[in-house]
């Protein structure tokens, strides 16, 4: 079920209360992101989102791209012990020794991953051949074929923190499906599936 904002516009209602969240829902999420750092970006902050709500890391994501080089995956994979021990310092970000590290990790398979054509053509190669259409949230899956397939392929590539569901977020996040509710005024916004 959408709630109407007092703007007479249909969000979910994860989207419709807290402004950053209302903010990020009416203009970022679910738009296709076809460009590689901005990839990477939204893999890793996915990453560091799990276990914790979408509305920390998005007050945290100033912090976080101050601290990872803009998310840049050619800096960021030179990074060593030294930095990791500097990020676990930064109370401006999530300091999960893990995540940290797998953010570095991430960045070096992104830079290796170039000569198979690519991080942005590797994820995008896993757009279905259809978009889910749900009616109301419980309708949202939150895990499909396609995710699996991507984790499993994302692993093998040498990126961590990428799990099935992890990556269905991800998948939904930068557009490769739309996961918007029919009735929500975004419904089909991104210009890759219809409304």
């Amino acid at each position: 079920m959408t709630v109407v904002g007092a703007d007479g516009l249909a969000r979910p209602a994860w989207a419709s209360v807290n402004p950053l969240l209302m903010e990020y829902y009416d203009t970022e999420w679910g738009m296709p992101v076809r460009d590689e750092q901005g990839l990477y970006e939204r893999i890793c902050l996915e990453g560091f989102q799990a276990g914790l709500s979408w509305a920390t890391i998005l007050r945290k994501r100033p912090s976080f791209r101050a601290a990872f080089a803009d998310f840049d995956p050619d800096v960021v994979a030179g990074f060593g012990p030294g930095d990791v021990e500097r990020l676990m310092q930064d109370a401006g970000i999530v300091r999960n020794r893990m995540k940290i590290n797998a953010t570095i990790q991430n960045a070096r398979a992104t830079v290796a991953l170039r000569a198979d054509g690519g991080l942005v053509d590797f994820v995008w190669g896993f757009q279905p051949a259809e978009t889910p259409r749900p009616r109301e949230q419980p309708d949202v899956p939150t895990i499909s074929d396609e995710s699996k397939a991507l984790s499993r392929a994302l692993r093998k590539k040498g990126f961590a923190f990428v799990g099935p569901t992890t990556m269905f977020a991800l998948m939904e996040a930068v557009g490769i499906i739309d996961t918007h509710l029919l009735t929500s005024h975004r419904r089909g916004a991104s210009g890759v599936w219809p409304g």
